[in-house]
């Protein structure tokens, strides 16, 4: 067996050194959410599920599970936040976009050799058996982390998350942890997207190095030009390079939606790429209701219930029942050194326990 069994004295000294680097909270008016990291949960499993290909001791396929596991670790030791949240998608998330266009998101159901490193032919179980019962004992290892869980029926992450920023902590440094670009709507000079596949934080500067637009126009772009992974389309043969050579403001003012369409109708001479625009007024109308998020179109219901998971307590970090389960799922040979790969949730544990003094 090529795990190290639970050294007490390790942890102990793991623990220490985390009191040590610490200390100087004890002098502070310690904020807990001054330092907010947002994971988008589903995205983020799903991106370990389909690359991951690790197996345990037992010939399963544990990818999901332990991919995200390895995954949050690595964001929260390269973000060092002092409180994680993660969020996933409610159930019927999406069933408000879906009544605007039906299309949405079609195309996201689970594919046949999703995660083609896997030989799924002579896997103990097939892909969609895998993933729900990787995802469900996702579950209940942050469970036992000091982290929160949110999810809330009729409402998809996005939206969480976008009102958490907006609404909840409007003044905080927060960080999303997303793949998907909608989120980069929401940079600020408080509110940042941590790519987990570039290793990027974009901020403020970052979208307009690597866009050549202002975050605040970022959505106004996605309208255009569709979002392939939510099977929303855009105005044909409209890309990021077109809408800069033709509209150059985009660079460095802020561009509403109705501002564009007063542009479109100012524009006398209209080139070819003007005519496509001023023949898409529905389209952009509908990708606009579909892909904003600045000001979520959620009950307040909703809102209050998203209030109440954020402002709970958050769990303690419950070490015995997650190394119980570590061993129960032969995930050794993935995380060899258990004590030392769980230093960085003693972090988080730290701030936790310092905030409820």
């Amino acid at each position: 067996m090529h795990y190290n069994k639970i050294d007490n004295d390790r942890l102990k000294e793991i623990w220490n050194q985390v009191e040590l680097n610490h200390e100087r909270d004890q002098k502070l008016d310690l904020d807990l959410n001054s330092k907010v990291l947002l994971i988008d949960g589903l995205n983020t499993f799903i991106r370990c599920f389909s690359a991951n290909p690790a197996i345990n001791d037992d010939g399963v396929h544990v990818g999901g599970l332990v991919g995200f596991l390895k995954s949050l670790r690595y964001t929260i030791a390269r973000i060092n936040p002092t409180r994680c949240i993660i969020v996933f998608d409610g159930k019927y998330g999406s069933k408000k976009r879906k009544k605007i266009y039906e299309h949405y998101k079609q195309q996201r159901s689970v594919k046949k050799n999703f995660n083609r490193n896997v030989d799924w032919a002579v896997a103990p179980m097939d892909e969609h058996q895998s993933m729900t019962i990787q995802m469900g004992r996702l579950i209940k290892y942050l469970e036992q982390l000091p982290i929160s869980i949110v999810t809330v029926d009729y409402a998809e992450a996005d939206d969480v998350i976008a009102y958490i920023c907006k609404s909840i902590f409007p003044d905080r440094d927060s960080t999303i942890v997303s793949t998907d670009q909608d989120f980069l709507q929401l940079v600020n000079s408080n509110t940042k997207v941590w790519s987990p596949t570039k290793k990027i934080i974009y901020d403020e500067k970052k979208v307009v190095e690597e866009f050549g637009i202002l975050a605040s126009n970022f959505i106004l772009y996605k309208v255009l030009v569709g979002d392939k992974s939510d099977n929303v389309n855009g105005v044909h043969g409209v890309g990021l390079k077109t809408l800069i050579k033709n509209i150059p403001e985009i660079a460095d003012k802020e561009i509403t939606i109705p501002q564009l369409f007063d542009l479109i109708k100012q524009t006398k001479d209209k080139n070819n790429f003007f005519q496509k625009l001023s023949s898409s007024y529905s389209l952009i109308k509908r990708n606009y209701i579909l892909m904003q998020l600045q000001k979520v179109d959620i009950s307040n219901s909703l809102k209050l219930k998203i209030q109440n998971y954020v402002n709970n307590k958050i769990p303690e970090f419950t070490k015995y029942k997650f190394n119980t389960m570590f061993l129960q799922d032969k995930l050794w040979g993935q995380i060899p050194d258990i004590n030392l790969w769980i230093g960085e949730f003693l972090k988080l544990e730290r701030y936790r326990k310092l905030y409820e003094q």
